[in-house]
């Protein structure tokens, strides 16, 4: 998977660029079809915003989460990444399973 992580108004250290990456592994070991990820981390005043886009195969995910505190942002962004992969990967599977009956009826 690609992974882009971009700065605004901020200056993304090792630290925030590693802790981003190791949360977005949580997502892909739960959907393994992603071609690419773009993470842009931004301040503005007392808020900081988390927001990303992940291109899947069929699919494009988006979501975005504001906090007082730069982890929590992200931490709150990949709950919301990993709930829409799961929604998509339970719709493909039961999408599949109900083509599966069909011909077996038939």
């Amino acid at each position: 998977m690609n992974l882009n992580i971009c700065g605004h108004h901020l200056e993304l250290t090792p630290a925030l660029r590693a802790y981003v990456t190791d949360k977005l592994k949580k997502v892909e070991r739960h959907f393994d079809h992603l071609i690419d990820a773009s993470v842009i981390l931004s301040v503005a005043k007392l808020q900081h915003k988390a927001e990303a886009t992940l291109h899947t195969r069929g699919a494009n995910l988006h979501a975005a989460a504001v906090h007082d505190d730069m982890y929590a942002a992200i931490d709150g962004l990949i709950d919301k990444l990993d709930q829409q992969t799961r929604k998509l990967k339970d719709k493909l599977r039961n999408h599949n399973d109900r083509e599966t009956i069909k011909h077996q009826v038939v």
